[in-house]
C-alpha cells in the first residue's frame, strides 16, 4: 500500500464522523492522478478545522474576516530526485461546508469531496479567474468526480 498523499490535521472532532481523512486521501489521489502526476510522489497536508479557526486564515492569508469552504496554499516547490513534492496546505471549516450541503441537498462526503478535489486542482496550478480557466477547471473537476461516483456539482 502506498504512503498517504494527505496527511490530514482534525482540529475539529466533528469531522470525524464524515470519515475525511479516507474521503480526502481518495479524492486527492484521483484529482492528483487526473491531471497527469503520481500521487505517489507528492504530499499534501489538510487541516479539517472549523468556521472559526478558517475564518481567521481566510483573514491573515487573503484578507477576507469570513469562513470559506476551502482554502489551499500551492507550495510551489519541486521534489528532489527520489523525494516527494510538496503541493501544498488546504483547511476545510466543517460548519461551511456541511451547511452548503444542506443547501443544495448534496451528500455531505459529496461536498467535501468536490471541495477536496477543488483545493487539490488549486495546488496544481488551476484556477478559475477568468471564465476559460474556470471552464476548463470545472471540466477537470467534473471528470473527477464522475471517476468517484459523484454528481457533476455545476
Amino acid at each position: 500500500m502506498p504512503e498517504a498523499l494527505v496527511e490530514t490535521v482534525v482540529e475539529d472532532p466533528r469531522w470525524g464522523a464524515l470519515g475525511v481523512e479516507a474521503l480526502a486521501e481518495r479524492a486527492a489521489r484521483a484529482a492528483v492522478a487526473a491531471a497527469g502526476v503520481d500521487p505517489d510522489g507528492c504530499e499534501i497536508a489538510l487541516l479539517a478545522a472549523d468556521d472559526a479557526r478558517v475564518a481567521a486564515l481566510n483573514a491573515a492569508f487573503r484578507g477576507k474576516a469570513a469562513a470559506t469552504n476551502v482554502l489551499s496554499w500551492p507550495s510551489g516547490e519541486t521534489a528532489a530526485p527520489g523525494e516527494a513534492r510538496f503541493l501544498g496546505d488546504m483547511a476545510l471549516a466543517y460548519e461551511t461546508c456541511l451547511a452548503e450541503a444542506a443547501a443544495t441537498g448534496v451528500p455531505p462526503a459529496d461536498h467535501v469531496t468536490h471541495l477536496v478535489v477543488h483545493g487539490v486542482l488549486h495546488l496544481l496550478g488551476h484556477d478559475h479567474e477568468t471564465d476559460a480557466e474556470a471552464e476548463a477547471m470545472e471540466a477537470l473537476e467534473t471528470k473527477v468526480l464522475a471517476s468517484l461516483g459523484v454528481a457533476n456539482p455545476y
